[in-house]
């Protein structure tokens, strides 16, 4: 779905940045109600804080040559 190991996410801000308006928008949605949309942003925030903070490994996000 989502490459959450590409090298542009080496940077602990953006992991930061992307895992916090995932999990906004959730709650945003919650408080207007529409509770699907909310279960699937908290469920992307989940994946993040999974492969970001838990499972973070800084070779997986090395540059590599894909084309070979």
């Amino acid at each position: 779905m989502f490459d959450l190991r590409h090298p542009f996410f080496r940077p602990p801000l953006r992991r930061a940045v992307t895992t916090a308006i995932a999990g906004g928008w959730a709650l945003f949605e919650l408080s207007t109600g529409a509770v699907f949309w909310a279960i699937l942003f908290g469920a992307i925030a989940a994946w993040c804080i999974y492969e970001f903070y838990i499972v973070f490994d800084p070779a997986n996000y090395e540059e590599t040559d894909r084309d070979a």
